[in-house]
C-alpha cells in the first residue's frame, strides 16, 4: 500500500512543482507589471475571493465529502453506479455555481463593499482608497467567474485521482498560470490598468483547466449528461457530509481572508506583502502537504469502506512523517534564504522601483507564515483522517475553535506588528488547528503517532537546524544585495544545492534511508 502511495505522492508532488514553479513565474510577472502597490492589493484582493470560495466550496468542502462517497461507491458498486453519481454530481453543482457566479458579476460591488471594507468607506466618504474599491468591483466582474470552471475542474479531478490518474489533476494548474502569463504579457498595454489583463487571465485559464481534463474524463467513460438530482441518495449524503466540511476543511483559507478584511485598513501594500508571503509558502506546502494529502484521502477512504483499521493508522502514520521530513527543513530554509528568494522572483519593475524595502518587508513575512508550515503541512494529512470516515462534524467543532483563536490573536498582534501580526496569527491558529485534530484522532483511538514516527521528527529537526545554519553562515559572507540578477539566481542554487546535500547527508548519517520514508516501519498503537 505504501509503497504505491509513496509512488503516487511523487507523482502529484512533480506535477506539482511544474504547477509551483509556473506559479512563481507568474507572481514574477505581475511584482514586475503591478510591484507592490495599489494595483497589486486592488488585483490580489479581487484574485483571492473566487480562489477563497474555490477553496471553500470545490477542493475543500465539496472534495473532502465526495472523494470517501465516490470511493465506497466505486468499492461496492463499481463502475456503471460510479458513472451515474458522478453525472449527478456535476449536474447540481454546475447548476447551483452557475447561479452563484452571476450573482456573483452582477452583485461584485456588494462583494466589494463585503470584503474590502476598508476601501468601501474610504469610497463613500471621498476618501483616499476610493479608487481601489471602484477597481475591485471592476475586476471581479472577470476572476468570480474562476470560481464556476474550477470548481468542475475539481469534481474532474476528484474522479481522476479516484482512478488513480493522479498526474492530470495535478498538472491541471499549470494552465493558470500560463493563461495569466500570456494575457500580462499580451494585453497589458491594451488596458489603461494592467491588472484589466491579469484579470482576464484568470477567466482563460478557468476555461482552459476544465476543457483540458475533459478528454481525460471520456476515456474513463466518466462523461454521462449531467443531471440536476438535489435529492439523489449519493447527492444527499454529499450535501450533508459537505455542509459542516465547507467550514473544516477551510479554515486556512477563511483566516486568509478575514486577514485580508483586516489589511485593507493597513495602508498601501499590506495586502500585497501578505500575499507574497503566503505564495513561498504555499510552494513548499503545496509541494508537499497538498500532494500527500491528494493520494492519501482516496486511500484513507478505500480503508475505511474496508475495515482496515491498522492498515489505515499505518497510512496515517506514513503521511504524518513524509510531511515532517520535508516540512522541518522547508521551514527552517525558507526563514534563512527568503530575502534572497524574494530578490531573485520580484525584486524587478515597479516592485523594485519603489522607494519601499519591499523585499525586507515581505521576508518578515515570510518568516511569520513559516512558524505554522509545519502545521499547515499536518492539517493536510490529519483532516483526511476524518473526512475518510464520513465525519466531517468534528473538524468543525475544531474550526470554530481555530476560528476564534486566529480572531484573537490578530486582535492581540496586528495593533503592535501590523501586518505580521495578521501572519503570524494565522501560523499560531494553524498549529492549534492541527494539535485539536491530532488530540481528537487520539482520544477516538483512530491514530496515535508511532515511538517511530516520533523519533523520524527530532531526528529531521536536528538535521533541519544544521542544515539552516551552515546556509545562513554563507548568506553572511556575501553583499549579494548589490549583485546583478544572475549573480543572485547562482548563489540561489549553490545555496539549494548545499541544504539539500547538508540535510539529506545529516538524516543518513542518523540512520534515515530511502526505505525508511517509502515503507511502514509497525503502528505501536
Amino acid at each position: 500500500m505504501t509503497k504505491g502511495l509513496f509512488k503516487s505522492g511523487m507523482i502529484v508532488s512533480a506535477m506539482t512543482m511544474i504547477s509551483r514553479v509556473m506559479g512563481l513565474v507568474r507572481d514574477a510577472v505581475v511584482a514586475n507589471l503591478l510591484g507592490a502597490g495599489l494595483a497589486a492589493d486592488v488585483f490580489l484582493f479581487a484574485n483571492r475571493i473566487p480562489n477563497f470560495l474555490r477553496r471553500l466550496f470545490a477542493e475543500g468542502a465539496f472534495a473532502q465529502a465526495f472523494v470517501p462517497v465516490l470511493s465506497e461507491i466505486k468499492e461496492k458498486h463499481g463502475d456503471d453506479a460510479v458513472r451515474i453519481f458522478v453525472a449527478q454530481a456535476a449536474g447540481t453543482l454546475g447548476t447551483i455555481l452557475l447561479c452563484i457566479t452571476l450573482l456573483g458579476v452582477v452583485g461584485s460591488p456588494v462583494i466589494a463593499a463585503l470584503f474590502g471594507a476598508g476601501w468601501f468607506i474610504d469610497w463613500w466618504q471621498g476618501g483616499e482608497s476610493a479608487e481601489k474599491f471602484i477597481l475591485a468591483s471592476g475586476l471581479l466582474k472577470f476572476t468570480f467567474p474562476y470560481l464556476f470552471f474550477i470548481s468542475l475542474v475539481a469534481l474532474s479531478g476528484a474522479v481522476l485521482n479516484v482512478y488513480n490518474r493522479f498526474a492530470v489533476a495535478a498538472f491541471t494548474p499549470v494552465l493558470l498560470n500560463i493563461s495569466i502569463i500570456c494575457c500580462a504579457l499580451l494585453l497589458h498595454d491594451v488596458f489603461t490598468v494592467s491588472a484589466y489583463a491579469l484579470a482576464i487571465g484568470v477567466f482563460v485559464g478557468g476555461v482552459a483547466q476544465l476543457a483540458f481534463q475533459v478528454p481525460f474524463l471520456y476515456r474513463l467513460g466518466m462523461l454521462k449528461k449531467p443531471k440536476f438530482a438535489w435529492h439523489a441518495k449519493e447527492v444527499t449524503k454529499v450535501r450533508r457530509l459537505m455542509l459542516p466540511a465547507m467550514f473544516g476543511v477551510s479554515i486556512s483559507q477563511i483566516n486568509l481572508l478575514l486577514d485580508t478584511l483586516i489589511a485593507t485598513s493597513l495602508g498601501t501594500s499590506a495586502i500585497a506583502w501578505l500575499y507574497y508571503s503566503d505564495r513561498l509558502i504555499e510552494f513548499p506546502l503545496g509541494l508537499f502537504g497538498i500532494g500527500i494529502a491528494t493520494v492519501i484521502l482516496p486511500a484513507l477512504s478505500k480503508l475505511h469502506a474496508g475495515d482496515k483499521l491498522e492498515d489505515f493508522q499505518n497510512t496515517l502514520d506514513w503521511g504524518v512523517r513524509f510531511v515532517l521530513f520535508l516540512g522541518f527543513p522547508a521551514m527552517l530554509g525558507l526563514v534563512v534564504i527568503s530575502p534572497l528568494i524574494i530578490s531573485v522572483l520580484f525584486n524587478h519593475g515597479a516592485f523594485a522601483a519603489s522607494e519601499v524595502n519591499h523585499v525586507e518587508a515581505v521576508s518578515y513575512g515570510v518568516a511569520a507564515y513559516a512558524v505554522g508550515l509545519v502545521s499547515f503541512m499536518l492539517i493536510k494529512v490529519l483532516a483526511p483522517g476524518f473526512y475518510a470516515r464520513q465525519d466531517t462534524k468534528t473538524p468543525v467543532r475544531i474550526g470554530i475553535v481555530t476560528l476564534v483563536l486566529n480572531m484573537v490573536f490578530n486582535l492581540m498582534l496586528a495593533p503592535f506588528i501590523g501586518y505580521l501580526g495578521l501572519a503570524l496569527a494565522t501560523s499560531l491558529s494553524a498549529s492549534c488547528n492541527a494539535y485539536l485534530l491530532y488530540r481528537q484522532l487520539n482520544k477516538e483511538r483512530v491514530y496515535r503517532v508511532s515511538s517511530f514516527t516520533w523519533l523520524f521528527a527530532l531526528k529531521s529537526i536536528f538535521a533541519a537546524i544544521v542544515m539552516s545554519i551552515s546556509v545562513y553562515f554563507v548568506v553572511l559572507q556575501y553583499d549579494w544585495q548589490s549583485w546583478a540578477f544572475i549573480q543572485q539566481v547562482g548563489l540561489l542554487s549553490g545555496l539549494l544545492v548545499q541544504a539539500a546535500m547538508v540535510y539529506f547527508g545529516a538524516m543518513l548519517l542518523m540512520g534515515v534511508r530511502l526505505s525508511t520514508i517509502k515503507e511502514l516501519k509497525g503502528y505501536t498503537s
